[in-house]
């Protein structure tokens, strides 16, 4: 039996959305083992003198949790 948790990560890109989400979930790998898949909850823009300055996205990250019987046998 797997157990999964979420958390929540915001990522801003100058780019676009697309590459906010890709900052986000290579980050995420970085600190977080068994990453297994996201969702976008939310995107939004940041505006200066009419023209779109940054992209944000606020993703919801699931990873499954570590085994204790895993653990234990290293």
């Amino acid at each position: 039996m797997s157990i999964a948790r979420i958390t929540e990560i915001s990522s801003t890109s100058k780019k676009s959305f697309e590459d906010a989400i890709q900052s986000a979930v290579t980050r995420a790998t970085q600190t977080l083992r068994n990453v297994r898949s996201a969702w976008v909850k939310e995107q939004q823009i940041q505006i200066e003198d009419g023209k779109i300055s940054e992209y944000q996205v606020n993703l919801m990250i699931t990873f499954i949790l570590d085994d204790d019987d895993q653990a234990d046998v290293a």
